[in-house]
């Protein structure tokens, strides 16, 4: 049997995190848990410290960090507070993968701080890799460190990837279930609201997560790590509508055979797999059954009705800090959106115009990421502030 991995779980509170807890639950003997981080939610926080005894808690918000260290302090679990603390204990020598499965931006620099202590990443977190893919995969290259994939799709194509590493990929296909307004036109999409928004087809995830499977910014993003994870062009790149998600992406090599990754959408697979690799763990999830899904239909996703696809494509191919841009405007529109500030069409409207209004750098440095990202709120920020007013 190998050695027990230990874990540092970045966002252990969240759906990612949660799922991946059931996976350790489930897997005593391959996993312990050396970290774990919540931003807010310190009263789950707590609960999985007492359950899984890590040997460090880090809670984001700093104002709750005094009842975390309350309850948390007589077990003899070190608990600290803040990003600055989150990135210094990625780096213990005790950890040996670290899960980000923090939501948006804020996962670039704790990641960025793992690679450069050599860890093992377990990649949930998209937005690292949309917002610095160049600087983190340059990174993780000189320090040898290796990114395993927990997004489904990229999960997929990591699995039909594997022992087939020495051979060229033509493209890859990333399927997306096309979210709950498939089939539906602008008119429709003007007046829809959140809990609409919120009520996905086949996953259950965070709010964030789930308003960009709907406006397709998910897939969007996903294109933009597809590139960085796998080395592609964005002519190499794929997309099409898969309602039933069973089939979770394909991989089409220069021969011009296909293969494809399927399973039934549970998130716990591609965790387990990321987690585990390179040994597949026994599990109990549910089988899928061939029988029970005769039809498996796939469409060309509608880039004229879902706009944020084709300009996350736009801006992998303007390159620089044009996905970091994309991403920050992305982080602004949906909050606003989820506090009834804006409509879902003017989402990718705030896109589109702080694209063309933040400075494009050709060529940044992590400085520049960081200036960006807060150029970005504020531009967009404004914009809803006048959209409003007006």
């Amino acid at each position: 049997m190998p050695p027990q991995k230990h874990l540092a779980l970045l966002g252990s509170t969240g759906s990612i995190g949660t799922q991946a807890l059931d996976v350790v639950r489930a897997n005593p003997e391959a996993f312990a848990v050396e970290v774990l981080s919540a931003q807010n939610n310190a009263e789950l926080l707590i609960q999985q410290a007492a359950e899984f005894r890590p040997n460090v808690v880090v809670i984001g918000n700093e104002d709750r960090y005094d009842a975390v260290f309350s309850a948390l302090d007589p077990l003899g679990i070190k608990v600290y507070a803040g990003l600055n603390a989150l990135s210094s204990v990625v780096q213990m020598d005790s950890v040996d993968l670290v899960l980000t499965s923090m939501v948006g931006y804020a996962g670039l620099l704790p990641t960025l701080k793992a690679i450069e202590a050599g860890k093992s990443i377990a990649l949930a977190n998209k937005e690292t890799l949309v917002v610095a893919g160049e600087l983190v995969t340059g990174l993780a290259a000189q320090r040898g460190v290796n990114i395993y994939p927990v997004d489904s799709e990229h999960s997929a194509i990591f699995q039909c990837l594997v022992g087939e590493f020495h051979n060229p990929i033509e493209k890859v296909i990333l399927t997306a279930s096309g979210g709950p307004f498939r089939g539906r036109d602008r008119e429709f999409l003007k007046t829809v609201t959140k809990a609409q928004a919120l009520k996905h087809p086949n996953w259950t995830m965070g709010a964030k997560i789930t308003i960009d499977s709907a406006t397709l910014m998910n897939k969007g993003l996903e294109v933009i790590e597809a590139k960085w994870l796998f080395g592609l062009t964005p002519e190499q790149i794929d997309v099409v509508v898969h309602p039933q998600s069973i089939v979770h992406s394909l991989v089409q090599f220069e021969d011009g055979s296909i293969k494809a990754q399927l399973g039934l959408p549970d998130m716990r697979l591609p965790i387990q797999f990321a987690l585990g690799y390179p040994d597949r763990l026994k599990s109990d999830f549910p089988r899928f059954d061939f029988l029970r899904y005769p039809s498996l239909t796939f469409e060309a996703p509608d880039t004229e009705t879902f706009r944020n696809l084709p300009l996350a494509f736009e801006a992998l191919r303007r390159g620089g800090n044009a996905a970091c841009i994309l991403n920050a405007a992305n982080e602004v529109a949906v909050a606003q959106f989820l506090a009834d500030r804006i409509g879902f069409l003017e989402i990718s409207d705030l896109l589109e115009t702080c694209l063309a209004t933040v400075p494009f750098i050709p060529q940044p440095t992590y400085d520049d990421y960081v200036q960006t990202d807060a150029e970005t709120r504020r531009v967009a920020e404004k914009l809803v502030g006048a959209t409003r007013s007006a």
